[in-house]
């Protein structure tokens, strides 16, 4: 899942790299609000982290011209910004929540999770097409009896699977969920995954479709 980072303080945006990274978020991290608005618009994202105090465009403008371009993109302010009307304003533009800074890494984790159950197509927690499901809390994979705690890559591999499942997901599409801008792409890391994905699970966890891609069976 790619997640775009907009925010000027670079010991605070290295921490929450980091955290994402962990977390098996790929992180895209632009420092000003003119870069994150290029980045929406040239890049697709399944969350954005929108700190308000940024240089060359204020957050609340980047909020504003987001939503005024109709980009359905869920966004989590991140502030110093604590005082009511601040709130209110970024609510009202269009944010999905509103986190005060300082923060704990697990606390943002958890409302990036409840931000995107509600983007998706339910509120439970666990992804899944029936046979095949997912914890993104804990990362635990199950399919069809079997269970295994997958790496941060496995998981964002699958994690893209079952958001859209029935779809067939390319080695790009793929990369794109696994790796942010400045990471180096692995030669033939997405076919890895796979395979260690199904070693875990089982060999019809994740389909083949010969010279296109992969994908997961719908519920």
């Amino acid at each position: 899942m790619r997640v775009l980072l907009a925010e000027d303080d670079k010991m605070i945006g290295a921490a929450v790299v980091e955290a994402l990274k962990d977390a098996a978020y790929a992180v895209d991290w632009v420092r000003d609000g003119g870069l994150a608005i290029e980045a929406t618009r040239s890049e697709s994202y399944h969350l954005v982290l929108l700190d308000l105090g940024l240089p060359a465009v204020d957050g609340l403008d980047v909020l504003k011209t987001i939503r005024v371009a109709n980009i359905k993109l869920p966004v989590i302010i991140l502030t110093a910004r604590d005082a009511l009307d601040d709130r209110v304003r970024g609510l009202d533009l269009g944010a999905d929540d509103y986190l005060i800074k300082p923060f704990e890494i697990q606390e943002l984790l958890a409302r990036m999770r409840a931000v995107i159950r509600r983007e998706g197509s339910g509120a439970s927690p666990i992804l899944g097409n029936g046979r095949l499901q997912l914890d993104p809390a804990t990362r635990e994979a199950s399919f069809v009896g079997e269970r295994a705690i997958l790496s941060a890559r496995e998981f964002a591999l699958l994690q893209a699977l079952l958001l859209r499942p029935g779809a067939i997901l390319s080695r790009a599409d793929l990369e794109g969920h696994i790796y942010g801008w400045n990471e180096e792409v692995e030669s033939n890391a997405v076919e890895f995954l796979i395979h260690t994905i199904r070693k875990k699970l089982g060999a019809l966890a994740i389909r083949n479709v010969r010279g296109v891609g992969w994908m997961v069976d719908r519920a």
